[in-house]
């Protein structure tokens, strides 16, 4: 009897309420069997209590099943939408995130930040890049085509920011705003070194990109203009209670952005601020000094050379655009497969060049000997009389 309420109990807790289906009738037989086959045997009064009180008991134990596999089920069913839940909520922040830079959406989500409008004074190095040309290159091209190369460009350098941990501010058209040394900081001269490293490995990625464009029919060659400049700044959320964005403000962003005005194609300005902070590991080349709207006094900036450990006898990039010629390696990031290969080539091209540059006096002396020769017959037919007349001039 003990046994066929524990199989009944065990039945209904895997099964549910199916369980009953199969217990029910191995209950009945049992109990049948065991009342039923012994007729000599006189049922008592202590009998009676004992079969009434394990069938109380096979009562008890069914309910109890049931009411456990009840709740397990209520249970998982929680423990699912719950499941369900966190999944929406993370595909939600991720979809959020992509609107916000990954330094400021860490923060808000960490509970780190606050979600109100506030402020506060930090020394920061700010970066502002645009192309140069590109409201010309937006007349002539498609929109579908320009919306293309645009987030092709924006993908990319985003990608080099990030990489050095810059905050992204915003995108402006093709203007790029990023700021170091907040969210995190790791100090005002390692906060600029990365900026201007960002700056640099931009400026060579651009070659990348250039020959990208120029196979999908754009000649125009974009290039960009940098500006940087280090200084205290107002960082903190502005704007209202229902619509905030999290930016700088200040006239240490403004020389940042004066100074990318004032760069030309292909270079990188900077401050003396940031220079100062920079000059041991960047050559720099004084520029002078300029005249920025809002300062009463001149600016001195400087152009990014490049970084020392790239110059001289461990210069590990070299590049070099022309008509009929694109150069741009990176010695750092090649495999000595493709070293081989790349050294064959360079090879036959120098090659080529050196053939070509030796065969042209030599052309040149033949043309030269050619037309001679097609002028001296005329000459010995001309009388004395004529020759006389002739001058050289």
């Amino acid at each position: 009897m003990l046994l066929v309420i524990l199989l009944a109990g065990w039945a209904i807790y895997l099964q549910g309420p199916r369980g009953l289906l199969i217990t029910i009738p191995s209950a009945a037989a049992a109990l049948f069997i065991h009342h039923f086959t012994e007729l000599n045997i006189t049922i008592s009064t202590g009998k009676d209590a004992t079969f009434i009180s394990l069938l109380g008991m096979l009562i008890f134990v069914s309910y109890l099943a049931y009411t456990l596999r009840h709740r397990e089920q209520h249970f998982q069913a929680i423990q699912l939408s719950a499941q369900q839940q966190r999944q929406r909520y993370s595909r939600l922040a991720s979809s959020l995130a992509k609107y916000l830079s990954p330094q400021v959406w860490e923060s808000i989500f960490s509970g780190k930040r606050n979600t109100k409008l506030e402020s506060q004074r930090k020394k920061l190095t700010v970066f502002f890049s645009d192309i140069k040309g590109f409201t010309d290159l937006a007349e002539e091209l498609e929109p579908e085509v320009l919306t293309e190369l645009l987030n092709t460009y924006l993908n990319d350098m985003s990608r080099i920011a990030l990489k050095y941990g810059g905050t992204i501010d915003k995108f402006i058209g093709d203007s790029i705003m990023i700021f170091f040394g907040d969210p995190k900081t790791r100090g005002y001269r390692k906060d600029a070194l990365a900026a201007v490293s960002m700056a640099i490995e931009m400026q060579k990625h651009m070659q990348v990109l250039r020959k990208q464009w120029i196979a999908k029919g754009i000649e125009n060659p974009l290039r960009i203009r940098i500006g940087i400049n280090t200084g205290y700044c107002t960082v903190g959320n502005f704007g209202a209670e229902s619509r905030m964005d999290y930016t700088l403000l200040g006239r240490e962003v403004n020389l940042a952005s004066r100074l990318e005005s004032a760069a030309e194609p292909n270079q990188i300005l900077l401050s003396n601020e940031t220079w100062s902070l920079v000059k041991d590991v960047v050559l720099c080349q004084s520029k002078g000094e300029i005249q920025v709207k809002g300062f009463s006094r001149s600016v001195p900036i400087y152009k990014v050379i490049d970084l020392r450990r790239n110059l001289g006898l461990q210069k590990s990039y070299f590049e070099h655009d022309s008509k009929g010629f694109s150069f741009s390696l990176d010695t750092n990031s090649i495999d000595q497969f493709e070293r081989r290969k790349i050294i064959q080539t360079l090879d036959e091209a120098t090659q080529k060049l050196l053939k070509d540059d030796l065969s042209e006096p030599m052309n040149s002396r033949q043309n030269n000997t050619f037309k001679e020769s097609q002028s001296a017959p005329a000459s010995k037919n001309l009388k004395h009389s004529d020759r006389k007349h002739i001058t050289v001039e």
